[in-house]
């Protein structure tokens, strides 16, 4: 008999949507995703892409997400500002909208027949639709897929959380991690998890030539000179970057705040320039654009900033302004020191304050168990305050390398072991990207080595 080429076959396979190679039958992969926050956009978009590589035939898409996960080919069933709700408090007047969204996203997945569904965040949200889901698919007696949970909750961060975390048990089948210390405490919980590495790890492979490994100190250099020029910057001029936030209510709260602070920064650096990159949503470059109207102190906006524009302000700038999150990862990934900022409704924030167990809110300064990042949260954190830590920064040479050597210790943290990237492939002696670890050992499950 005449051997058919290989590449004829897998075309003919690909055609069929099916498949029996070896011991597997392969077949077109079906994943629903749930992302409410443009940080899960963006995890969202990098693990559609890594699976769209990883695996062996057609990869289709639904759920929820935002833009950069539509630009991978899933079209959103709702816009997933709907999901971008933080705050006791905040949450009640959406619960109503919430319950329809919980029983619409349900109806999708009955709909679109996934192979695994991948929650990013909104973990409220998304405990509900997972529960819903599996009870109604046991009720019909039908086949329950495979369920992830991507990024675990912090449970780590509360007094009594990993009660909390025990009631995952049964609602999804593997937790993929972020931080070190997670697989651990999942797995002490009765919880099957990898430690995939930080998200924030992949900026550094934005312009490696789209290589899937990587071997670098996790350090972003882009050239400051160029920035200055782009943007004619006078010579001389000190560059703050400031990140007020990618939510909504968290910009409206805290651009009055940084206004100040800056304003009074500002006597003592007259030379003082702000520049603020910014998500692709229009409300918020809106909301922003309309606050920055009124300033003293020179802006520039950079609306939709590409993660290479934001770096390349990072780099171009002397001290970074931010409201904590992942952001101030980014800007360790740029050397950038900065301080970090904290508000929110003040009941929200006396259940915090009763609720917490850290003594510091940034990861740096977590992982470290020391203040190597300046901090001002809830009542500390005045325009007073911010002012005069952004001052002592931008004056103390000791206190900015203090970030500076910080920066590579933490990143390296975060950065996946060799014992979980050996779980995927067993020949890779570099570091993966986190999201090719994270589709590899959602492959590997599936049983599609």
């Amino acid at each position: 008999m005449r051997w058919l080429p290989w590449r004829k076959v897998v075309a003919a396979v690909r055609t069929c949507g099916w498949s029996f190679l070896g011991r597997h039958c392969y077949h077109d992969l079906r994943v629903f995703l749930i992302a409410g926050e443009p940080s899960g956009d963006v995890i969202g978009s990098r693990l559609m892409a890594s699976l769209s590589a990883a695996h062996p035939f057609d990869v289709k898409f639904s759920g929820i997400g935002g833009p950069l996960m539509e630009r991978q080919g899933m079209i959103s069933e709702f816009s997933m500002d709907d999901l971008s709700v933080m705050g006791a408090i905040e949450l009640i007047p959406h619960l109503i909208k919430l319950r329809v969204r919980i029983q619409q996203t349900v109806a999708a997945m009955e709909t679109f027949q996934p192979d695994v569904i991948v929650a990013i965040d909104s973990k409220g949200f998304c405990f509900r639709v997972l529960k819903s889901f599996k009870a109604k698919r046991l009720k019909q007696q039908q086949k329950i897929p495979l369920s992830i949970l991507y990024v675990a909750p912090s449970v780590w961060a509360w007094k009594g959380g990993e009660r909390q975390l025990q009631k995952w048990i049964g609602v999804v089948d593997h937790i993929l991690c972020i931080l070190p210390f997670e697989k651990p405490i999942c797995e002490a919980n009765g919880l099957s998890a990898t430690f995939v590495g930080h998200p924030v790890l992949e900026d550094a492979f934005f312009d490696s030539h789209k290589s899937s490994s990587w071997t670098s100190n996790w350090h972003i250099k882009e050239d400051k000179k160029i920035f200055f020029s782009e943007h004619h910057l006078p010579e001389g001029t000190t560059l703050l970057s400031l990140l007020p936030g990618s939510r909504l209510q968290e910009v409206k709260r805290m651009m009055r705040i940084y206004r100040d602070a800056i304003e009074m920064l500002s006597v003592d650096v007259p030379n003082l320039t702000v520049t603020i990159p910014t998500t692709f949503s229009r409300e918020l470059i809106q909301r922003i654009k309309s606050e920055t109207n009124k300033w003293k102190v020179p802006v520039l906006l950079l609306p939709g900033a590409t993660l290479k524009q934001k770096y390349e302000a990072f780099n171009a700038s002397s001290v970074g302004l931010c409201t904590s999150g992942t952001i101030v990862l980014q800007m360790q990934l740029a050397r950038l020191p900065c301080v970090a900022a904290y508000r929110a409704n003040l009941i929200t924030e006396w259940l915090i304050k009763r609720s917490i167990q850290l003594k510091y809110m940034s990861l740096p300064n977590i992982l470290l168990n020391a203040p190597v990042i300046p901090e001002a949260a809830f009542s500390r954190c005045t325009a007073y305050r911010l002012a005069e830590l952004l001052r002592s920064v931008l004056a103390d040479h000791a206190s900015q390398q203090k970030q500076i050597f910080a920066a590579e210790k933490v990143l390296q943290m975060l950065a996946p072991t060799e014992v979980d990237t050996v779980h995927s492939c067993q020949s890779e002696k570099q570091v993966m990207k986190p999201s090719m670890v994270a589709a590899k050992t959602i492959i590997s499950m599936l049983g599609l080595k």
